[in-house]
């Protein structure tokens, strides 16, 4: 439990606590998707008062000056929507098809640069937004009976579809109240939970679990832990159980390239991996075959999408895209061309500039992160929230999933501030 002396929250982490552990019953009535948007642009309003009145501050109340990777991400972020405007001129989408993408860019691709300059600038405290994830993870763990005997005593999977989806301009997943879903290869139940898919789950449970790790009580980390293994292993979701066994470990690592003991221990271990390189690269393959083939299926599609977009890109838009998101043939399913893949997607929707838009904010914020966390342990928790980020990059479409993923933008600005003023850790 949080001690008795600590300062009562102020307005950005009432906000904070309130999404987040407000997500079962927004979910349940269809405003989830539109939460995590206003969150963000009411945070980023909040953020951008504080560094206008900043001079009139108390100099120990300043906001810190930004760093590069959190001005990378904002100017990214602004790039897009004027590559989004110069794509709908190039294909003449009309007005209207511009004002729905442009809603959709405040949407998504606004909140990458939004959420993580709100938690640098506001005195937002991590163990606020631990407590809060924990608390989400005692109604997830309230609520898993339900969720699994829901497949068994033949509940319907889709409970209602709620007609807020008249607001987002997004498809029916956004706002379907899902119990469970039956796996199409292996004629099983997977669980999403409050996510828009089963894998989406999986993302937001290895997010809720890197930053559980900042609960100071026991018994409510613990809590966090299990709400969010179990996330992580009933949405079956391939990507989660990869990212649960190379983030930490990486992040770890990271911690410690500023020690000369860690550089010694790695040469002997440089020379081993040389030796076993064929080995290496036998089990690599052999792990990959195994991690497409565990749904050969959607492995399939999913190359599939990617080759398409790669194709019409070269062909049809190189530099801004195509502006908007197309369905596929009926040998993807019919699903967007580019979908499952951000770096594809962008390639499609947004052309070459697109990539580097995002990829400039990504590299630097890898970067900026791993020095970091050679300095503390604030540090390695923003290395993680992006190694998150650079793990689904390749999976889903980072945007789309923004409204529920943005607690680790939030905790990267956070961690990226503490670690630079740790006299903010507790404000």
């Amino acid at each position: 439990m949080a001690a008795s002396t600590d300062p009562a929250p102020n307005a950005a982490e009432r906000l904070i606590a309130f999404t987040i552990g407000g997500s079962y019953w927004l979910w349940l009535v269809g405003g989830l998707y539109m939460a995590g948007p206003v969150l963000g642009w009411v945070l980023a309003a909040m953020a951008a008062r504080a560094c206008y009145l900043a001079p009139a501050l108390p100099e120990a109340e300043r906001p810190g000056t930004l760093p590069i990777q959190l001005w990378a991400w904002l100017l990214g972020m602004g790039a897009m929507l004027g590559i989004l405007l110069i794509a709908h001129g190039n294909f003449s989408l009309g007005a209207g098809q511009t004002i729905k993408s442009s809603v959709g860019w405040a949407k998504g691709w606004a909140l990458l640069g939004l959420f993580p300059f709100a938690g640098y600038v506001l005195p937002i405290r991590l163990s606020v937004v631990a407590r809060a994830v924990c608390r989400l993870g005692r109604q997830t763990l309230i609520l898993m009976p339900l969720f699994l005997a829901a497949p068994f005593i033949h509940l319907p999977a889709i409970l209602w579809v709620s007609p807020l989806k008249v607001l987002g301009g997004a498809s029916d997943e956004f706002f379907a109240v899902v119990l469970y879903t039956i796996d199409p290869e292996v004629g099983v139940a997977r669980w999403q939970f409050f996510a828009p898919w089963s894998p989406a789950a999986g993302m937001v449970a290895m997010i809720h679990f890197l930053i559980v790790r900042e609960e100071r009580a026991p018994g409510w980390r613990w809590t966090g832990y299990i709400a969010s293994v179990l996330m992580a292993v009933l949405s079956q979701s391939r990507m989660a159980l990869v990212a649960l066994a190379i983030i930490i470990p990486i992040t770890m690592v990271a911690g410690r390239l500023g020690k000369a003991r860690t550089w010694f221990a790695f040469a002997p271990i440089t020379l081993l991996v040389g030796w076993l390189l064929p080995q290496i690269a036998a089990l690599g393959e052999q792990a990959s075959s195994g991690f497409n083939g565990a749904r050969a299926s959607s492995s399939r599609v999913r190359a599939t999408l990617g080759r398409i977009a790669v194709e019409r890109w070269q062909h049809e838009a190189y530099w801004f895209g195509h502006g908007i998101v197309e369905r596929g043939p009926h040998l993807v399913e019919y699903m967007p061309i580019g979908s499952h893949h951000s770096w594809f997607g962008l390639l499609y929707v947004k052309g070459l500039l697109g990539v580097i838009s995002l990829g400039i904010p990504m590299i630097a914020s890898l970067i900026g992160c791993v020095i970091a966390a050679t300095r503390g342990r604030y540090g390695r928790l923003a290395l993680s929230m992006v190694l998150t980020y650079w793990l689904y990059s390749f999976g889903e479409n980072l945007e789309v999933l923004t409204y529920i993923s943005w607690p680790a933008l939030l905790v990267l600005g956070i961690g990226l501030r503490v670690q630079a003023r740790p006299e903010t850790a507790d404000c």
